[in-house]
């Protein structure tokens, strides 16, 4: 069986999208999406399927679809993904948006929360946690192989000019950066954080945030818009009561250290994988995966509820440095009504 797929905004982030769809043999692009014409047509050509304009157009036309792939874009990147997602979700198709969820709160929780009502699968592409090297180092955790997790250090940061929003390095880029955090070491309870605006900016580009967990871990992220690439993209420490791990850039190396011995582990490009645009081949792939397995809407990997965790964890950030205070994350349950 192949899944029948479609990409609703075809710029360089849905073209990639769509090269993995078409490099796929379990999957058929048979709709493509822009409400630029030439894109859209451009995109018909290059990947296959039918050219659309609109969504509801592509709904209308009776197509039958099995997958969507929403990669607009807007204000924080986050701007335009609301009401797509809407249109697909009540349509009862499944959903593969970018992230954030949304830049907007309110929106991301309509979205989640329409997923859940009508069991619709809905993922994000948070592929930083879709490496061999970043499930190596789950497994690691889940086996009890670091101990009890006493914190985490975390560092993404890239050489980013774009002036925006003044939120914009945050919730553009920290998505990604939050759901490794909560990938490894579980929900956040309290954040406080500092933020500064590198030399000739006018958003704040640089942040600190330091994080306790509500399994009683500690951690911090120090994330920049100003960093050179020579730096290197990521950086996550894990450091447990038996041992740590060091995981760099996603998926290019992985070393564990014990606690009580000077040998060390060291793996690099665990499973063939290089470099960071390797990384949407395999989150994509993995919600392909899932839905022909038959995953209920509660059990997707990289789901619609976990971008929207991560999303809460940057506004109680941004709600910190505004207020000088330490902010309580905002638990879901009193929000969605006991969203699982």
């Amino acid at each position: 069986m192949k899944l029948k797929v479609g990409i609703v905004g075809v710029g360089n982030i849905g073209s990639i999208h769509a090269t993995v769809y078409k490099e796929n043999p379990n999957t058929e692009i048979i709709a493509v999406c822009d409400i630029v014409k030439a894109k859209a047509d451009q995109a018909a050509e290059k990947f296959g399927g039918q050219a659309f304009y609109s969504v509801n157009e592509m709904l209308e036309s009776g197509i039958q679809l099995d997958l969507v792939s929403v990669c607009t874009k807007g204000e924080e990147n986050g701007g335009e993904h609301f009401t797509p997602t809407i249109q697909l979700l009540e349509a009862g198709i499944p959903v593969l948006g970018e992230k954030p969820i949304s830049n907007d709160i309110k929106e991301g929780i309509q979205m989640v929360e329409l997923a859940k009502r009508n069991r619709i699968p809905y993922a994000i592409n948070l592929n930083h946690r879709f490496t061999p090297a970043a499930e190596r180092a789950k497994e690691w955790i889940e086996n009890d192989r670091l101990g009890k997790v006493h914190m985490i250090n975390m560092r993404m940061w890239i050489n980013n000019p774009v002036e925006s929003s003044p939120w914009f390095h945050l919730r553009a880029l920290h998505p990604h950066s939050f759901d490794v955090i909560r990938y490894f070491c579980g929900d956040v309870k309290r954040v406080a954080a500092f933020m500064m605006k590198g030399e000739g900016r006018s958003i704040w580009s640089n942040t600190q945030i330091l994080l306790e967990f509500e399994n009683g871990a500690i951690g911090n992220l120090v994330g920049s818009y100003d960093a050179g690439a020579s730096y290197g993209l990521e950086l996550c420490e894990v450091v447990g009561s038996r041992g740590r791990f060091v995981l760099e850039d996603a998926c290019e190396q992985l070393s564990f250290y014990p606690r009580n011995s000077i040998e060390t582990e060291n793996y690099s490009y665990l499973g063939g994988m290089r470099n960071f645009n390797e990384t949407f081949k395999s989150r994509i792939n993995s919600f392909v995966d899932q839905l022909l397995s038959g995953v209920t809407y509660d059990q997707v990997n990289g789901s619609g509820e976990d971008a929207l965790k991560a999303q809460l964890i940057i506004e109680a950030a941004i709600e910190s440095w505004n207020t000088g205070t330490i902010v309580e994350v905002k638990n879901l349950e009193p929000i969605t009504g006991g969203l699982k």
